[in-house]
């Protein structure tokens, strides 16, 4: 079971936004169910095209989010961020000075407190990297194990917002949409960061990745690149990581004899061979090498695939 609270808040009387709420809509859209279709996350969520979002509404719903023993409970958050001597806040419609909105740190309180086996926060604001900072300037960090932490900016930087979105948002939607899965079809918190980050140069926003956790968080499955059935039978077709298949002409479908068992396999090689995972050796195509009668092996991620698949964990 998994669950999510998605929160936009356009409508500030201060300074209101134009994107926020679109961001929330669409996350929603993205995080309740895989690209197959199935269900993934309850989403729950808060516009404030929809209802006030207040200080005490949302510490009530965040509140509610991680209190219950869940697989994930997920935090996303797209609206105004602030920063003080005392920490950073999520501001809130009714947020007024010294009272901006939820604090950070009650928020992470709440995570570290949580029975949920996981606890994702992303947070597309500004001075979002304050998130989860201990006080003092230090910049240390203090997570329970089973939370990650996703932020548009450091606790200094503002957050853009580009073509009625933020534009870390956006990011994010392309990174669930597959963008960031892998051959497996699965998009983490870690895949999510490492496709966002480098699109961003140094001289803007720098996204944060704040983790402690033990095992990979899979944020939304989409359709595999290649059939995992494939991949599954890749010790099959090598018997161990570093054995190299012999090819010759019996291999290739456009030459005779017709319809050998040996074209079989080597339709499953050409499309492990498009994913990285299979290379010829000596020659640029696996079409030359069963030509010129060569060998085919596996490249440094088909080797990982091969133990991926040997353990049966594929």
């Amino acid at each position: 079971m998994k669950r999510a609270l998605i929160v936009g808040i356009d409508h500030y009387h201060v300074s209101p936004l134009n994107g926020c709420v679109n961001d929330a809509n669409s996350m929603t859209e993205l995080l309740q169910r895989n690209e197959d279709g199935t269900p993934n996350f309850d989403c729950k969520k808060m516009t404030s095209s929809e209802v006030a979002v207040n200080r005490s509404n949302l510490k009530e719903n965040i509140e509610k989010l991680f209190k219950d023993e869940v697989d994930m409970a997920l935090l996303y958050f797209s609206g105004h961020g602030t920063s003080n001597n005392l920490g950073g806040y999520l501001v809130t419609q009714d947020a007024k000075r010294y009272d901006e909105g939820v604090s950070m740190s009650d928020i992470l309180h709440y995570a570290n407190s949580s029975k949920a086996k996981e606890c994702v926060i992303m947070l597309d604001c500004c001075f979002s990297g304050q998130f989860g900072n201990l006080q003092g300037g230090d910049n240390k960090v203090q997570i329970k194990e089973g939370v990650s932490i996703l932020t548009a900016s450091r606790p200094d930087q503002v957050s853009i917002e580009s073509g009625g979105s933020g534009l870390f948002t956006s990011l994010v939607r392309d990174a669930l949409s597959g963008s960031a899965a892998d051959l497996l079809g699965l998009v983490t918190t870690a895949s999510v960061y490492a496709h966002v980050e480098p699109i961003f140069n140094a001289w803007e926003q720098r996204p944060l990745f704040k983790t402690h956790i033990a095992k990979a968080t899979v944020l939304r499955r989409c359709r595999p690149p290649i059939d995992p059935a494939i991949l599954r039978e890749i010790p099959a077709l090598f018997a161990s990581p570093e054995y190299k298949i012999s090819l010759d002409k019996t291999y290739e479908p456009t030459e005779s004899p017709k319809g050998h068992s040996n074209e079989t396999v080597f339709a499953k090689l050409q499309a492990l061979r498009a994913q990285g995972l299979v290379k010829p050796d000596g020659e640029d195509h696996l079409y030359y090498a069963a030509m010129n009668k060569k060998t085919c092996s596996l490249t440094a991620m088909g080797r990982f695939y091969w133990h991926l698949a040997n353990a049966e964990k594929i």
